[in-house]
């Protein structure tokens, strides 16, 4: 009996650190990207993923969306491709040494 939980131990272990240095910091990350997602307003400038800067003149709760006005015009794109770390940095206050 005392073999079958001594074998067992490492792979316990194992999952253990898997889960509080990969599984669960992933987990956070996904939920405040979500929040942010939520609480984005129109007149909130942002940055997509893909590097497209802009500032939110529609939100549209029903598919998720919004539409992104540029210089060269009004884009629509889903709420999830909105960079949250390039856009907090770009609302970020500047800081006067």
């Amino acid at each position: 009996m005392g073999e079958g939980i001594g074998s067992l131990l490492p792979f316990v272990l194992m999952f253990v650190v898997v889960y509080f240095f990969m599984i669960a910091p992933q987990m956070k990350r996904a939920k405040k990207e979500k929040k942010f997602a939520a609480e984005l307003k129109r007149g909130d400038k942002v940055i997509t993923k893909s590097g497209l800067h802009g500032k939110i003149s529609e939100l549209n709760d029903k598919d998720n969306s919004c539409v992104i006005e540029t210089m060269a015009g009004k884009l629509k794109f889903d709420r999830s491709s909105i960079s949250m770390e390039m856009s907090s940095k770009l609302n970020a206050p500047v800081k006067v040494k």
